[in-house]
């Protein structure tokens, strides 16, 4: 199975997972729980109703509690993992095959219109193939309520800075359906982020005011996750070991943005400082699987960052280090 960011996977146990980055163990999939069955959820399939979990808190609690076997000591990443066996898999949702849905449903709901109605106006904008978009979340699987948000999907490093073009070019057009967030709509997004990720209200809207993967349309809040295409990840797992090497609070000059806009996303540095945690020499990335991170900071730029501090081994070249945020709520970037 080749799984990637914004794919989801449904047990045999009627359990949806949503992936986690780009590189999985060959029989499992690294993925994190997402809606479980609950006779009293809020959300409706069929005749089963379902209970969504977002933080990572309450969903590494869950998974200790009721389903303690999908979580792995992952000999690879070094740490405990949410992962599903390929076995435990009866259904691979991906969200290319949801656009192409919706493309040719013929009665579409509130949330299924704003997804379609959104990328009509994205593809048509930036010229790109259909077959490089698609839609996540809550709409791909069918679970979703009138007051879901638009989660979409954009593949491959061409496709991807072509969207992210286009999108400046929306905001900045007033007649434009799409929208950057306000000031009320960043306090509403960073009361709603802050539960997991400890910044202040102004560092907050210094990153996040200037993203272009995020909005308004049609009254409803967007995220687009940019995500490279299978030919364009070399990694394959167990080429390298990252090996935790405790905690750190940096502050660094970001050398190279390239692969700011993707998730994964990575910020290549210089003039690196260890201010707080583990000391080490060459600390030469900050990394995250979350997309709460992506476009944080420019090249030239100053940040002050704190996660956990990971050795990275690869047979041929040379070890090194990077901070990987997102695991834990003190974990954060913030410009200087």
């Amino acid at each position: 199975m080749k799984a990637r960011e914004g794919d989801l996977i449904e047990s045999v146990d009627n359990i949806f997972f949503d992936v986690k980055g780009i590189v999985h163990p060959p029989n499992r999939v690294v993925a994190f729980i997402r809606y479980i069955p609950d006779k009293e959820g809020s959300r409706q399939k069929g005749d089963k109703k379902y209970s969504k979990y977002y933080s990572l808190d309450k969903r590494y609690k869950l998974l200790k509690e009721k389903y303690p076997q999908y979580l792995v000591n992952d000999p690879v990443f070094n740490t405990t993992l949410c992962e599903v066996p390929i076995e435990d898999i009866k259904h691979h949702h991906q969200p290319a095959e949801g656009l192409q849905k919706l493309r040719t449903k013929d009665i579409l709901d509130e949330a299924e219109n704003a997804s379609l109605r959104f990328m009509e106006i994205l593809q048509e904008k930036a010229n790109v193939p259909w077959s490089q978009l698609g839609v996540s979340g809550s709409v791909l699987i069918n679970l979703h309520t009138e007051a879901s948000d638009i989660d979409l999907i954009v593949y491959g490093t061409k496709t991807g800075h072509k969207v992210a073009q286009t999108m400046k070019t929306l905001f900045e057009d007033k007649t434009s359906p799409i929208k950057t967030y306000d000031k009320n709509g960043l306090k509403e997004l960073y009361d709603f982020r802050s539960k997991d990720t400890n910044v202040s209200l102004e560092d907050f809207v210094r990153t996040d005011s200037r993203k272009i993967s995020h909005g308004t349309f049609m009254g409803k809040d967007f995220f687009i996750r940019f995500v490279k295409n299978f030919d364009e990840i070399s990694e394959q797992y167990g080429s390298i070991i990252y090996k935790p090497q405790g905690r750190a609070k940096i502050k660094a000059t970001v050398t190279d943005d390239t692969e700011s806009l993707f998730t994964p996303c990575s910020y290549k540095l210089d003039n690196v400082q260890i201010l707080e945690g583990t000391k080490v020499d060459n600390i030469e990335e900050i990394v995250s699987f979350r997309g709460r991170f992506c476009e944080h900071a420019r090249n030239g730029e100053v940040v002050v960052a704190e996660g956990k501090l990971e050795l990275l081994q690869q047979q041929g070249k040379h070890d090194h280090y990077r901070l990987l945020l997102g695991s834990m709520p003190a974990d954060h970037m913030i410009l200087v």
